[in-house]
């Protein structure tokens, strides 16, 4: 996995920009705004056909402009493969895979394997549930096909339930025949993406253990614990028996939707009890796993983005992140940062060849 070339064009602030790669590690410097996490969103959006940072799509087009592209020309599995990612205003986005337009965005999903560590990372510490779906979605997505349409699928469905319950509040009515096609819709979709969240909890779990005891040097022990609903009951059951509440609510209040993670250091909740050096060694453990789980399933190394990791973490520790990734026989790391001089000592002990591109 290897990408040579990527061009933008009104991307975020980005009027028009091209770089050409050749090293294992290519560096972004520049001041805070000047675009540099924006060259490396663009990377993320190349291979997840949104933005790591700013979901809403229209938003990524440059302010004053009608439409934004982003082009990469990748070697993958030792074949040529150009992607490209554009939208215009009031339109549908369009991705395209060596010019031919997907039918499905779905469909590239997983083609370029990525990982990225931001300081927006805490995020899967300190926010709501959701953060942590996506991440447990992200990974899986990234290699199950099928498990992304399921996804898609039910939250499809979901959203229709859910405008269903608000109908009949509005109308101070109810039909339980047409809601029961939504529940059984539910039910079937969420078995198979149940079944493959505990499947991937169980592989993923002892992978992070791993890494941060290499990291922390086992100084603490570390778990994950994957909550669902499901865990207890299955999803039709669920429904029947919460109907007068999510009549209330307007809203289906149990269910897949509402699985969760919970991020645990010596056996409590490190949201509360971690410091801000163990949740960050938690964070890069848990995105080094993350790495390690793609690889083993993709077959591939996937490229990974550092976006300002060293304004939160101190010089040795992202030195010794940048190594971790090293030592895997890497794709390639794109980095983005504000001091030249604070890259290359982060840098002097690499035996990878790096490239420093300064946007200033």
């Amino acid at each position: 996995m290897f990408l040579k070339r990527l061009s933008l064009n009104n991307y975020k602030n980005i009027e028009a920009s091209r770089f050409d790669f050749e090293a294992r590690i290519n560096c972004f410097i520049g001041n805070n705004g000047i675009g540099k996490s924006n060259v490396l969103d663009s990377i993320y959006h190349l291979a997840f056909t949104k933005s790591y940072f700013n979901p809403s799509s229209q938003q990524n087009i440059q302010f004053g402009k009608d439409f934004f592209m982003i082009e990469g020309q990748f070697k993958i599995e030792n074949k040529d493969e150009k992607i490209n990612c554009s939208l215009k205003k009031g339109q549908k986005k369009v991705i395209k895979r060596n010019g031919k337009r997907y039918e499905r965005i779905a469909n590239h999903i997983g083609l370029i394997p990525l990982v990225i560590i931001s300081p927006a990372d805490r995020n899967l510490i300190i926010e709501g549930s959701s953060t942590r779906r996506k991440f447990i979605d992200s990974v899986i997505g990234q290699t199950d096909k099928d498990y992304l349409k399921n996804l898609m699928d039910y939250n499809k469905t979901l959203a229709q339930r859910n405008a269903l319950l608000k109908y009949f509040a509005m109308n101070r009515t109810f039909n339980r025949d047409n809601l029961e096609i939504y529940n059984f819709q539910m039910s079937v979709l969420s078995e198979p993406i149940h079944k493959k969240r505990i499947a991937f909890m169980k592989a993923f779990i002892p992978i992070f253990k791993k890494r941060y005891d290499s990291i922390s040097a086992k100084t603490e022990s570390v778990d994950i614990q994957y909550y669902s609903d499901l865990n207890k009951s299955d999803m039709n059951k669920l429904l029947s028996q919460n109907l007068e509440r999510d009549k209330v609510l307007q809203y289906t209040s149990i269910g897949l939707h509402k699985d969760d993670l919970d991020f645990e250091i010596t056996e409590v909740p490190i949201k509360k009890f971690g410091s801000q050096g163990q949740q960050k060694t938690f964070l890069i453990a848990l995105k080094l796993a993350q790495f390690d789980f793609l690889k083993k399933v993709a077959k591939v190394n996937p490229i990974v983005l550092l976006d300002d990791i060293f304004d939160k973490l101190d010089q040795n520790r992202v030195s010794q992140t940048i190594k971790l990734f090293e030592n895997e026989s890497i794709g390639q790391i794109f980095i983005s940062d504000t001091h030249e001089d604070r890259v290359k000592l982060a840098l002097s002990d690499t035996s990878s060849e790096y490239e420093i591109f300064n946007l200033n």
